[in-house]
């Protein structure tokens, strides 16, 4: 894993700065785990943008991805370490001793024909599986279900991890990439190690091509807009729009949107840092 410079010899590979994949081991996906993903273009159901700024973009296939790690107690060894259009992560396939074949995200030191689990019991090496309740104190997590079997949804991207402070009863106390420290149910799985490509965030793109491979047009500031269109808008000459805030009227900078009476506030016993 790494990223690679280019020497500046057009415009668009001066600033350009991409992974190396080195770490990749096959080029193409397992055909078996791949599903159709048709793109909205920002559109509704009726046809209306509710997206601004998307479209276009490389035709992708979905990889079918397995986030319950439900099959417990068999073991599963690491054939390919892959590419995913669909994500800043890298994927996993893994082909357990049944002969089925499933994608994890990959976590950071994964090596092909590695053997990997899940469930009670299991060891708390990178990339098993295992229950809260079982994993050591300070152990380095992702992919953290909030509630007991619905699947890993914190912790996902590219080179984050979360930390398991302590255990009060029937919770666990996590510290999240945001920094927020929480209360999770012991209950719920989580994956041992860090997710992979943690130089994801060193990257440049270099060009205004390589967004729109990834189906984002051009954004335009609303400073620039008239005041039809923006808050920021209008002003003679280059006026500076006032306070920063959304299309919609919603300040930038810190104001608070999250509505205190939400029940799953009192799972949080510290807020993400601002």
């Amino acid at each position: 894993m790494g990223v690679k410079k280019f020497k500046p010899v057009t415009p668009g590979t001066r600033h350009k700065i991409i992974a190396t994949f080195d770490e990749l081991t096959a080029s193409k996906p397992e055909k078996s785990l791949l599903a159709p993903l048709k793109k909205t273009g920002g559109r509704n159901n009726e046809g209306k943008m509710t997206m601004r700024y998307l479209g276009g973009g490389h035709k992708r296939m979905y990889r079918i991805v397995d986030f319950k790690r439900e099959k417990d107690g068999v073991q599963a060894t690491v054939k390919t370490i892959e590419y995913d259009p669909n994500r800043n992560a890298r994927i996993a396939l893994v082909v357990y001793t049944d002969g089925e074949k499933r994608y994890i995200i990959a976590p950071n030191g994964l090596k092909v024909g590695q053997k990997i689990s899940s469930g009670a019991g299991v060891a708390p090496e990178v990339g098993n599986t295992l229950f809260l309740s079982e994993i050591p104190l300070g152990t380095v997590i992702h992919n953290i279900e909030l509630h007991p079997g619905q699947g890993a949804i914190m912790a996902r991207s590219a080179g984050t991890y979360a930390q398991l402070i302590a255990r009060e009863g029937k919770y666990a106390i996590i510290k999240l990439p945001s920094g927020e420290t929480r209360m999770i149910l012991v209950t719920c799985k989580a994956t041992i190690g860090t997710v992979s490509n943690a130089d994801h965030n060193l990257e440049q793109h270099g060009k205004a091509g390589r967004k729109r491979w990834l189906g984002r047009r051009p954004r335009n500031r609303g400073v620039v807009m008239n005041p039809v269109d923006h808050p920021m808008g209008g002003g003679e000459g280059r006026a500076s729009g006032g306070h920063p805030r959304s299309r919609k009227g919603i300040p930038a900078k810190g104001y608070k949107t999250r509505n205190p009476k939400k029940n799953s506030t009192k799972f949080i016993l510290e807020r993400r840092k601002k």
